[in-house]
């Protein structure tokens, strides 16, 4: 590629450069409120974002840095449009990955045990034995910790160059957040959308807290099968094979296809279990498979959702065995009702899974009624997203929403708004029909955890101190919110709390998800800012990565749809994963994410949202920091080319009457107009290709082609001059437009040399404007010239010589069409060439040829 010199009349001191930029910009667009948002627009003039609230447990990676850019460039792209952008930003400060990281931060534990100490410290150096607080305690050190952690983030943002109007920012546990999480939680129970229930929970016993379906993640693991011999009334057996012997205690029933011939005398009969000798019922039912293991199956309550189904399809007892902390219970249960069998269930009580396993299946194999040995299977297990070992299911008492899981109406209604929501790429909202049709229950929102949005309830105690769970305890709305573990319910005194004839709280919080998946009416202000939430909501867009569809996207859908009966917004940009050089997602958890800092630093922000960019909607994209560097390039050609273009006189006024300026403005709309429409339908990466692409022909063969008509050199007249001179104005302006939303920082120093305003909030270009300009070009001029220009430089190499060299003569032999065309362009090509004489002639054969004499 050609080197652009410098105009005569910039100095070497004017030498531009990429350093100090983003703190540079930063700086002045929040002084000068450039992305502030204009309230006074109407809602048909706004164009408004559910920015998503980043988890603020740690630091940010390349991941955010890569879906944060997508939106950003939406968003920028929007503004200059001519929408006023409501692009605000929050925080997601709640819920367990936050309780973590205050653990291991400041070496505490949260005991509710404990009273308040208000004048608790924090130990300097965490000890490994954590220190015990009370719930208050460990709440003030989350939020202590979230407003540092913040602070950080945001000036990451800032170096990144996010427009976001950071007056309008949020905590998902800040007040107003609270309020709005508990407001929706009351009109849902005041419309019969949330209630609780008693039934089998998914359970995490590390974190002992309740799992919503949501939140499961499948992961293979070893097993065994273990064939178990049941007595029958007559005296002889059947024999069920089981992954999970340890669970024998808690056998309600064998469970037979009802086609199985095999078990067909054996259905509604009754067997005894081995070892603890208990009398349970055989049952048939579809969803036993005759081709696995021995075809009968042991039902427990519960090893894992099947179970479930079951037990409650069956109407069979609860028989449960495995506590909240993941071990058998120290009671021996009622129903193993004689001593030898008592002794064998004390062997197991208060052991894990895993040591009950090993106990029992040795007292099966001693008596005999462990048939042969255990068969080694690889099988998927559920975990919790978040836990190390697998979920137990385990009855409790916990606050659902309805979601369509068990009710067919709104699962068809629900479904019928993801048909109506604009989905990029719109193969994702598969995921969401998907999801949405396979779900087996309503969504569990109550979390036995601390540091969360409260479930605003209390209930009240009989005069044994009984609570009733049947008719909660609520607080008015304008007392929003609440905690019930501090606050009191009307009608009632605070001594009145766990008394009998008094009141409890409920000491659950919400699911985080439960306050995320009212983003939109968060952000929007809702009930306490009536203006804002009109001109806002619904919005226009939520971005987002395609993993969480089934959580933050359908939740939020699922809210907006009961309190609002519409969607939360009309278009979903969904995000691809950020694969590492093996082509593996990357993730805290796997250890082998890259944070963004650092990048940042070495290449400059423009260039790594230019890496970004490249990433489709939707599309996993490989980490390259290759593709920075030719952002930085492009960073860095833009100054360059826009310092010779801007040195060579100023801007002109004149028409553009050249037919090769002519051609290159045509050039020019077509590329506004097709970037224009890739970012209309979120194509944001064929945008940039096409700008791109422009902006290099035009360094490449455009500005070497006019170097010397701009500066009137060798005998070109004023006319072509002004034209050239125009031409090059009009062209930069309009090509620092195309790249703004994706380059901001360098093209809005550029932009300064010559004017006050930001070009953020520029218009976007006009193609049928450019086209006017241009008026009439002659077809295939510009490629005729590039064609040229390339043909000459490679003789030139050819020869050994300097691109500077200059060329006595030159004969050019084209084809019909290029050679028709040559003399609209041979005193440029003449110019750019260093050519004394230029002649040319048709060629036969449609051979493009070139002879040169130096």
């Amino acid at each position: 590629m050609p080197a652009i010199e410098p105009p005569p009349s910039l100095g070497a001191q004017d030498k531009p450069t990429l350093e100090g930029l983003e703190a540079k910009w930063s700086r002045q667009w929040e002084t000068a409120g450039t992305y502030r948002f204009d309230r006074s627009k109407n809602r048909e003039d706004v164009y408004s974002i559910d920015t998503p609230p980043p988890t603020v447990s740690g630091s940010l990676h390349v991941g955010h840095v890569f879906s944060y850019t997508h939106t950003d460039i939406v968003a920028r792209f929007r503004r200059m449009r001519g929408w006023e952008v409501f692009y605000p930003m929050g925080w997601d400060d709640n819920g367990l990955p936050t309780e973590r990281r205050v653990q291991n931060y400041f070496g505490v534990r949260c005991d509710p045990s404990l009273p308040y100490d208000p004048g608790f410290t924090s130990p300097a150096t965490p000890g490994k034995q954590q220190i015990p607080v009370s719930r208050q305690n460990f709440i003030e050190l989350c939020e202590q910790l979230t407003i540092e952690d913040e602070k950080v983030f945001e000036e990451l943002w800032r170096t990144l160059g996010l427009s976001v109007d950071w007056d309008m920012t949020y905590q998902t546990i800040g007040t107003r957040s609270r309020a709005a999480s508990q407001r929706a939680f009351l009109r849902d129970l005041a419309r019969g959308g949330a209630y609780s229930a008693e039934a089998p929970t998914l359970w995490d016993t590390t974190f002992r807290t309740a799992v919503a379906q949501a939140e499961l993640e499948d992961r293979e693991r070893p097993a065994a099968f273990h064939d178990l011999a049941f007595t029958r009334t007559d005296g002889t057996t059947v024999t069920i094979s089981t992954t999970r012997p340890e669970l024998l205690p808690a056998c309600v029933a064998l469970v037979a296809h009802p086609e199985d011939t095999r078990y067909k005398d054996l259905i509604d009969t009754t067997v005894r279990t081995p070892v603890f000798g208990v009398e349970v019922p055989v049952k048939a039912h579809h969803l036993a498979d005759p081709d696995k293991g021995t075809g009968l199956v042991m039902v427990c309550t519960f090893g894992d959702t099947t179970d479930v189904t079951w037990w409650r399809e069956l109407q069979l007892d609860t028989r449960p065995v495995i506590g909240w902390d993941g071990r058998f219970q120290a009671d021996t249960p009622a129903w193993i009702d004689n001593d030898k069998s008592r002794a064998a269930y004390a062997e197991l009580a208060g052991t894990t899974p895993h040591t009950a396993r090993l106990n029992l299946v040795a007292k099966l194999r001693e008596t005999g009624a462990l048939l042969g040995e255990p068969r080694p299977i690889t099988h998927s297990v559920k975990f919790y997203e978040k836990g190390d070992k697998p979920l137990e299911i385990i009855t409790t008492r916990q606050w659902y929403i309805r979601n369509g899981g068990r009710n067919e109406d709104l699962r068809a209604e629900l479904l019928e708004r993801g048909r109506e929501l604009a989905w990029h790429p719109a193969r994702m909202g598969r995921r969401y029909e998907d999801w949405v049709g396979n779900l087996n229950g309503d969504w569990l929102i109550s979390r036995q955890r601390f540091f969360g949005v409260p479930l605003p309830l209390w209930y009240r105690l009989d005069s044994a101190g009984n609570p009733d769970y049947e008719n909660p305890l609520t607080p008015a709305e304008k007392a929003l919110p609440v905690d019930p573990s501090i606050d009191t319910p009307a009608g009632y005194s605070p001594d009145q709390r766990d008394q009998p004839g008094g009141f409890t709280a409920e000491t659950d919080i919400m699911d985080t998800w439960a306050s995320s998946s009212l983003t939109p009416q968060i952000a929007a202000r809702w009930e306490d800012d009536p203006d804002l939430f009109a001109r806002v909501f619904p919005m226009d867009l939520r971005p987002q990565a395609h993993e969480i569809i089934r959580t933050w996207l359908f939740s939020t859908v699922t809210r907006a749809h009961a309190e609002h009966d519409t969607l939360p917004w009309t278009n979903a940009l969904i995000s691809g994963w950020i694969l590492d050089p093996d082509r593996k997602k990357m993730s805290k958890s796997k250890g082998n994410v890259v944070t963004p800092a650092a990048l940042l630093q070495e290449h400059g922000a423009d260039a790594v949202r230019y890496w970004a960019a490249r990433g489709r909607p939707g599309t996993d994209t490989a980490f390259d920091p290759k593709q920075m560097k030719i952002g930085r390039r492009l960073a860095m050609k833009l100054l360059n080319a826009s310092r010779f273009a801007l040195g060579i006189g100023g801007p002109s006024t004149a028409a553009v009457t050249h037919p090769v300026d002519r051609a290159l403005i045509r050039e020019l709309a077509r590329t506004v107009r097709q970037a224009t429409h890739a970012l209309d339908t979120y194509e944001y990466t064929q945008a940039l290709d096409a700008a791109e692409k422009f902006f290099w022909n035009f360094c490449d063969d455009y500005l070497e082609l006019v170097k010397a008509r701009a500066y009137g050199e060798d005998g070109h007249d004023q006319q072509g001059t002004d034209s050239a001179r125009t031409t090059l104005t009009l062209a930069l302006d309009t090509t620092l437009r195309l790249l703004a939303p994706y380059l901001p920082f360098v093209t809005e120093e550029i932009h300064s040399w010559q004017h006050t305003e930001s070009i953020h909030r520029q218009p976007w270009p006009d193609a049928d404007a450019l086209e006017t300009a241009a008026g009439d070009d002659i077809a295939g001029l510009l490629d005729a010239a590039g064609t040229l220009l390339t043909a000459v430089r490679k003789a030139k190499t050819d020869h050994q010589v300097s691109m500077r060299t200059d060329v006595t003569s030159v004969t050019i032999t084209a084809p019909a069409a290029t050679a028709a065309l040559i003399p609209h362009l041979e005193q440029d090509i003449k110019a750019a060439g260093r050519i004394a004489n230029l002649t040319h002639q048709t060629a036969p054969d449609d051979a493009l040829t070139i002879s040169v004499t130096l």
